[in-house]
């Protein structure tokens, strides 16, 4: 156990803020920022951690535990890029886990969550799954099978820029029993929409149990601000 826990994980950014957007939002939390990512959205604010040049310091993962631990503060998200590519995570997210931390796994849609779960840790792992729609030009990339593998304390959430995305949402939800399954998300690409054109959309559709989120980090900070 001692050399798993002394294997590495190649992180860009670790800082404490409050989360900006999900069930948790408003809550603080520690956020390890991981070195890379499969896909390249054309709205992407993290691009820079997505380089392969990126700087990023190689921690290992009793390190990242400890200093996330010292914090105090019980909430965790892994985010990137895309956190689930890197080789060991599943052995940090395990450890952090066993320290009595809640995890959040924020990961872009692409990459299978199901061998990603700890078994025994439920309630204190969670999954927030990206859709990434038409404005992205990624959606050919998104893993369908990550909405039978979604459970009640995970989410969904829809990243919509256009009309044509809400229309694509409301599609995927009803094609996969999303509703009553997970938690629902709409987040707006900064600046792409109008709130007020999602806000329409829900209630023309009567869209129960989904959720209109707005990025509070950036509303508090600078859009473009790294480190909160």
């Amino acid at each position: 156990m001692t050399e798993q826990k002394d294997q590495t994980l190649q992180v860009v950014e670790q800082f404490t803020s409050i989360n900006g957007e999900g069930r948790r939002a408003g809550q603080l939390a520690v956020f390890v920022r991981f070195k890379g990512c499969n896909l390249d959205c054309e709205y992407c604010d993290t691009k820079w951690a997505n380089e392969a040049d990126a700087p990023f310091e190689a921690r290992k993962i009793t390190e990242i535990v400890t200093s996330v631990t010292d914090t105090g503060v019980k909430n965790v998200t892994l985010t990137g890029g895309e956190p689930l590519l890197q080789k060991h995570i599943k052995l940090l997210i395990e450890q952090l886990l066993q320290a009595g931390l809640r995890v959040e796994i924020e990961t872009n849609g692409s990459v299978a969550i199901s061998p990603f779960r700890i078994a025994g840790y439920d309630k204190q792992l969670t999954f927030t799954v990206d859709y990434k729609l038409g404005c992205s030009k990624m959606e050919e990339k998104m893993l369908s099978e990550n909405f039978d593998a979604v459970q009640e304390q995970d989410t969904v959430k829809f990243v919509v820029g256009s009309e044509e995305d809400l229309h694509r949402a409301k599609e995927i939800i009803d094609e996969h029993h999303l509703i009553g399954k997970c938690s629902i998300y709409f987040s707006p690409v900064f600046g792409a929409i109008e709130l007020e054109q999602i806000v329409e959309f829900m209630k023309k559709e009567k869209l129960n149990d989904v959720n209109m989120q707005i990025q509070m980090h950036k509303v508090i900070w600078d859009p473009n601000a790294k480190g909160v």
